[in-house]
């Protein structure tokens, strides 16, 4: 794709989400906060609607899961436990100049890909960083200077403290994933209810990384809605590689199917020795076309039995599971599916991105648009064309997410749903109200989003209607 024209795409993207109310920048009253966003009205129902849709799809569609809402701070030994609150870190390097800080292989991999080269820099350690931006003579992309502090490790938790006496505060961190909250509430799930291995636990909820990224909008935040799975199983009755890769088919046909995203633009890639956790036998990340380039988007990792022992290691109590028809004691393998939430709006955002003569609009599949029909009066001065229209609106406002606009012009009216995505817009005019005769009295004109046919419908009808073609 031509790099230009990517770089014009994300701009209308940013543009029309801020100008719509999906994504403002953060804290932007007061000039903003580097790397937070905040979703606005559409934007929280968009990202509601891919949260719900993840949940229902691999949480309450499958017999094998049930779900969890842990704590975002846990107590700090857990980290310790799973080995980020020491080598959950990024190597930063700083400009000398202008104080410009940023992750050592992202300076690098961006300055190659300017050139339209590549440099591999996965597991590569900080001399070996430094050594390369300083062959390479690597300038500060802010200022334009080459005068650099050595590439060091800077921790990614949040710190904070729990306490209100400061003598006696205690230090904390703000999670980092939400697995460790599965990993450390796995006897309690066991003990509680009737799951019986092969079986996964699912968490959606907000994680926290204190990393400086380049930017590239909500792709890499402070902090981000994280939804993850760990399926639990025992290596000797299951083999890992046929339910990797049945995971890799469910992930795939999440994003292909329910998101609508082209098979086009993904790719599957795996994880090289030096790049993949030292727990892990197997990682893979499905990676998607974004305008600046195949970037992660899910990704899957085989743990073995690593966090749980750790758990138990750390804490001194005995995570193991009974098989029940055997009594046999052992510690369960698993698999770990995990996405950002924000990543997949990103992608259906641009994904689903259309210019056509002078309409722009987004092609989001009905199931997961903000508003599935927006509702309007012809003419917002006639009271009666805006009564019938209100009745119409809060009647399928029981059903749906429902629109109103009485602003502008019909065409206007269209112009800024298509722009959100709202699948269906409904109208009601004087037809309705049978000032055209009896024949269309009672019948309101559906207009597509995709095609910009209009059909009349009864209103007695309507709510059927759009109920079949909203979730077919």
């Amino acid at each position: 794709m031509d790099e230009k024209k990517t770089d014009i795409l994300m701009e209308k993207i940013v543009a029309l989400a801020k100008r719509r109310g999906f994504v403002f920048p953060g804290s932007e009253i007061y000039g903003g906060l580097a790397n937070s966003y905040e979703y606005g009205p559409v934007g929280a129902e968009l990202k509601r609607n891919i949260q719900n849709e993840w949940w229902r799809t691999f949480v309450q569609g499958r017999g094998d899961m049930v779900g969890l809402d842990s704590s975002i701070i846990l107590h700090p030994k857990v980290w310790e436990a799973s080995g980020h609150a020491s080598g959950f870190s990024d190597a930063m390097i700083e400009c000398k100049k202008c104080h410009t800080r940023t992750r050592a292989d992202h300076l690098i991999e961006n300055h190659f890909e300017e050139r339209n080269e590549s440099m591999g820099v996965e597991g590569k350690k900080e001399f070996e960083l430094d050594e390369i931006i300083q062959t390479n003579k690597i300038k500060c992309p802010v200022c334009g200077s080459f005068d650099w502090t050595p590439v060091r490790k800077f921790n990614l938790l949040f710190e904070t403290h729990v306490g209100i006496v400061p003598e006696s505060q205690s230090k904390v961190y703000l999670r980092g994933e939400t697995a460790q909250g599965i990993f450390v509430a796995f006897k309690n799930i066991t003990d509680s209810t009737r799951v019986k291995l092969p079986f996964g636990v699912g968490q959606l909820g907000k994680s926290f990384r204190n990393e400086i990224t380049k930017g590239n909008w909500i792709f890499r935040t402070l902090e981000f809605e994280q939804a993850e799975i760990e399926y639990f199983f025992n290596p000797e009755l299951t083999e890992w590689k046929p339910l990797f890769e049945k995971w890799k088919e469910d992930m795939e046909a999440f994003v292909t199917g329910t998101l609508g995203v082209s098979k086009e633009n993904l790719r599957w890639r795996e994880h090289g020795d030096e790049e993949r956790s030292f727990y892990s036998k197997r990682t893979e990340d499905l990676e998607y076309r974004f305008p600046f380039g195949f970037k992660e988007l899910w990704g899957l990792a085989y743990r073995t039995d690593y966090d749980l022992n750790q758990h138990m290691k750390f804490s001194g109590i005995d995570l193991s599971y009974t098989d029940p028809a055997t009594g046999k004691k052992f510690v369960p393998h698993v698999i770990e599916p995990a996405v950002g939430i924000n990543r997949l709006m990103a992608m259906t955002m641009l994904e689903s991105y259309r210019e056509e003569n002078d309409r722009v609009y987004l092609k989001l599949p009905p199931r997961i648009a903000p508003y599935k029909v927006a509702v309007f009066p012809l003419l917002a001065n006639k009271p009666a064309l805006v009564e019938k229209a209100r009745d119409i609106h809060d009647e399928l406002q029981k059903r749906f997410p429902v629109a109103w606009d009485d602003r502008g012009n019909i065409g206007k009216r269209y112009y800024a749903q298509d722009e959100i995505g709202t699948p269906f817009c409904v109208t009601v005019d004087f037809d309705t109200l049978g000032e055209g005769g009896n024949e269309k009295k009672d019948t309101v004109t559906v207009r597509d989003r995709d095609t910009g046919e209009q059909e009349r419908v009864p209103i007695t009808n309507l709510g059927e209607y759009l109920h079949g073609n909203v979730y077919r």
